[in-house]
């Protein structure tokens, strides 16, 4: 039903905007902020499931093949499109490169050129459990019997939603989220996502804007349930991408106690565990908590693409008690296993503990730490409102004061007016984020690649600014946008958006020149020099 419903599109099919209002029984795979679906014909060399498919790649992937058909390059191709939409660690390459040529990692015996037990060598989930139990902080030794390998973690969403829902049965998650986790568990699964629906408001029992509440988790849950779906897990990514939230222990126990009392499982999606860059941080990993309140129904992934910069080396790894939830999965593994040699070096990697702790780590710490700097120093320069973390790559930035009418149609017009100046970002539809205008950014890059693409950012915002004021001559101010950041500390620079009163264009020239004239005047700045405050 849920396939041949998709698959009307193109031809006749449902009026793609009216997806948003139908009932959450009745919505499929909502892309509209991407493209409209009716852009899209069905192939007759296609299955439902292949048009599907063809679907997905045609709309969610428009900025990723247009980066690759245009990537730019400092001496080839210093016009192309700078990448600060996909979710890569760009600082590390001479660390990593160093390491993987090493010697140790040259090694070519004849189990390594075999099939493998489906579930990974294992040597390698040996070396994966000694390495969780060290970083996770895990109370006991962690077992290799627990442990399965497959070729990125994308594949273990994909898996786990394939043998934990029936078709057509849903998996609850909170928003904004990393979006292709859609993809990953519809395309092969058919299983679907319910939302938890964050937002910048600080309301209720929450203490900053975007907070995960169990509250919010639980309307999200009867929600579903009123309309007939069935949920079948809970996700939680930690660190969160693309807030950077890192969940309390408190917060974690209370979401899996959540999950306990409504039989649901839990997938943990720790791939940043170790991008949390600043001392200040802590983060708490599932598997160092001193009970689970559900172990059979807590699986927790991990995988080095990000923590170790090889987002190339396909490479993820599942932890679980549960036996029947490992077989079920090892039985998928034989699709999306992981080569011999691959292997062999992984596990090399992950046994050097003191190159991770000494060299590694730091360098790796203190250069997140730094491009984060950059791009927040550049983002507070133009006053714009980001949410301030310090885990993963990403910097979750708000740009709804450069929405005219606030919707999420303006917000793919801003998109794509940054990649036709040659930055990719990715907006907040991409995430399934509630409110328009938020956008994610990536830093984890050089710093002449930063410069260069915050350059063209400032040029875009700084041109939408000149049309928002043009436009606020030829008519009245009406500002259809509410619900703007609470002002903490967790939010810089500018927290709450102060509306425009339907004041004349006049007005706010007036106010600047009012406000340049007193800083010309002021004395402040002789009065309180450095020296003094020293």
């Amino acid at each position: 039903q849920m396939l041949s419903e998709i698959t009307g599109i193109g031809g006749g099919g449902s009026d793609p905007h009216d997806l948003r209002s139908r009932p959450l029984t009745e919505r499929r795979v909502d892309m509209q902020g991407f493209c409209s679906l009716s852009d899209f014909q069905r192939s007759p060399y296609l299955s439902a499931r292949g048009n599907i498919a063809n679907i997905f790649n045609g709309s969610t992937e428009e900025g990723y093949k247009a980066y690759h058909a245009d990537k730019y390059d400092e001496d080839k191709n210093p016009n192309g499109i700078i990448n600060f939409g996909t979710s890569e660690n760009k600082l590390c390459f001479d660390l990593m490169s160093k390491r993987l040529t090493q010697t140790d990692m040259n090694l070519m015996e004849p189990p390594l050129l075999q099939y493998p037990d489906w579930k990974g060598h294992m040597f390698l989930r040996e070396e994966v459990a000694r390495f969780l139990t060290y970083y996770c902080k895990a109370p006991a030794p962690l077992k290799a019997e627990n442990v399965i390998v497959l070729n990125g973690c994308g594949s273990l969403f994909s898996a786990l939603a394939t043998v934990l829902c029936d078709p057509g049965e849903a998996v609850l998650i909170a928003t904004p989220f990393y979006g292709d986790i859609t993809q990953s568990v519809f395309l092969y699964g058919n299983v679907r996502l319910v939302y938890a629906y964050l937002d910048s408001k600080i309301t209720g029992t929450s203490t900053r804007p975007f907070q995960l509440t169990v509250d919010k988790l639980e309307k999200a849950l009867r929600d579903a349930q009123a309309e007939g779906v069935t949920v079948r897990a809970l996700i939680l990514l930690n660190p969160q991408n693309p807030l950077g939230d890192i969940y309390s222990l408190s917060e974690l126990r209370d979401y899996l106690e959540f999950a306990k009392r409504h039989e649901l499982h839990v997938i943990v999606d720790e791939i940043y565990m170790l991008s949390v860059f600043d001392e200040s941080a802590t983060f708490h990993s599932v598997l160092g908590m001193d009970r689970l309140p559900d172990p059979q129904r807590t699986h927790v992934m991990w995988g080095i693409s990000k923590d170790f910069a090889v987002s190339g080396i396909r490479f993820g790894t599942l932890y679980t008690e549960n036996q029947d939830v490992a077989n079920a999965v090892a039985s998928l593994c034989y699709f999306h296993g992981v080569c011999g040699p691959v292997q062999h070096k992984v596990a090399q990697l992950l046994r050097d503990r003191d190159w991770i702790n000494q060299v590694y780590l730091r360098a790796n710490h203190a250069r997140l730490k730094a491009a984060h700097t950059f791009v927040t120093d550049e983002l507070k320069t133009l006053g714009v409102p980001f949410l301030n973390r310090n885990a993963g790559f990403f910097v979750w930035i708000d740009f709804r004061k450069y929405l005219r009418t606030g919707t999420f149609e303006e917000e793919m017009l801003l998109w794509r007016r940054f990649l036709d100046n040659k930055v990719l970002l990715s907006c907040g539809k991409a995430f399934e984020c509630s409110e328009p205008g938020w956008f994610r950014i990536i830093f984890a890059d050089k710093i002449h690649r930063l410069q260069l693409g915050m350059q063209r950012i400032r040029k875009v915002l700084e041109e939408r600014e000149q049309e928002i004021l043009a436009e606020e001559n030829e008519q009245p101010c009406q500002s259809d946008q509410d619900g703007k950041a609470d002002s903490t500390e967790e939010v810089l620079f500018v927290s709450r958006h102060q509306e425009p009163t339907c004041a004349t264009s006049s007005s706010l020239g007036d106010l600047i020149g009012l406000l340049q004239q007193q800083m010309r005047s002021s004395d402040w700045l002789q009065k309180n020099t450095t020296e003094q405050f020293a």
